[in-house]
């Protein structure tokens, strides 16, 4: 995968490349020890063959199969926001090269979390011969959005599911007690300051030194790849795609509640708001280092479920991880089916252009 990165960063000694080895473990490992922790605690204390037995007995595949489809159409419209924003730009991808480049990310980030979007940009910087650099930006741009996006909808949830929140909290004292004493200790919030401020004074102080030079550029940059969503055209297109994007995360999620009789009765007893609080716990997950969010995922619905429990028998935690590793492992399917089409549809193209004539 060809990237127009400075030569800086292709060539050294051998003093970088051991630099570089323990940075691949770290970014790489890190995040596989944490999806085998995880997926080992969820399911160490569940009967594997019970589990199974749920998902048989209960599961309607026609709403996790429509799910699915749902999940493609997300894909689709976030490779149409990018494509405004690298427009924006002036580099003109089809939209079937950033779809394929959307597909392929998440395919790879199963592998290698975080990478799939270093491939995405060099995919689409070779294609369309742009700079790799301008391009990673446009890609943070996206990324930073659904951050922004994900902090929007927490505070709405937070405020629109605040009762049922407190009830649980209130049902579980330890629980509530710990969260509270933390949040109201005048020592957290100084810590809090005080860390900012150093952080802030060492960049200052130490501004001329290479490697915090290269992270106040790092981070000019990554401002600079954000606010061109400020000035580009078709904002409004864009805000729509964005809406776009996360409805369909959340029906993708709706949907699949009404794939087991008693997360159907949840979603109907306390309507869209027991779904957007699972969806917004699942959302922030995805920020834990994993592969595909593997693990966290799960954790975060099968904890939001439990906030909805008390008033369906049946919903235990074992039926909430049924139905949580279910979604995620056809989800994750997908994920898989296509990646696959998209390398294939990648290395016939290039085939294709390998024995396209040349123009003289």
């Amino acid at each position: 995968m060809p990237t127009n990165q400075p030569d800086e960063l292709t060539t050294g000694s051998m003093k970088p490349e051991k630099h570089s080895i323990a940075g691949n473990l770290i970014k790489y490992g890190i995040p596989l020890v944490i999806t085998v922790g995880l997926c080992w605690l969820l399911f160490h204390n569940i009967n594997f063959s019970e589990m199974m037995e749920i998902i048989r007995r209960n599961c309607n595949f026609w709403w996790i199969g429509l799910a699915l489809v749902i999940s493609i159409f997300s894909h689709v419209f976030r490779a149409m926001r990018w494509r405004i924003q690298l427009r924006a730009l002036n580099i003109n991808a089809s939209l079937w090269d950033t779809t394929l480049s959307i597909f392929g990310t998440y395919a790879v980030n199963l592998v290698f979390p975080r990478l799939g979007e270093v491939w995405r940009t060099g995919y689409i910087a070779q294609k369309e011969k742009a700079s790799f650099t301008t391009v990673f930006g446009s890609m943070v741009a996206d990324r930073l959005a659904d951050t922004v996006t994900v902090l929007l909808l927490t505070l709405a949830t937070f405020i629109i599911a605040h009762k049922q929140i407190m009830l649980y909290l209130s049902q579980n004292g330890d629980t509530y007690r710990h969260m509270a004493e933390l949040l109201s200790s005048p020592w957290l919030w100084a810590g809090l300051i005080a860390i900012c401020a150093t952080v802030w004074w060492g960049l200052w102080q130490f501004r001329h030194n290479k490697h915090v030079s290269k992270l106040l550029d790092l981070l000019r940059n990554l401002w600079e790849g954000f606010s061109v969503i400020l000035s580009m055209p078709h904002k409004g297109r864009w805000l729509l795609l964005t809406l776009a994007v996360w409805g369909c995360y959340f029906m993708q999620l709706y949907v699949a509640f009404f794939s087991f009789p008693l997360t159907t009765d949840v979603a109907l007893q306390y309507g869209a708001t027991a779904v957007l609080v699972c969806f917004v716990l699942s959302s922030i997950s995805m920020g834990v280092p994993s592969n595909g969010g593997i693990g966290p995922w799960q954790w975060a619905i099968i904890f939001g479920l439990k906030l909805y429990s008390d008033n369906i028998p049946g919903l235990t935690e074992e039926y909430a991880g049924s139905f949580a590793n279910l979604v995620m492992g056809m989800q994750t399917l997908l994920l898989i089916v296509l990646g696959l089409f998209t390398f294939a549809a990648i290395s016939i193209g290039r085939k294709k252009s390998a024995l396209r004539p040349t123009s003289r």
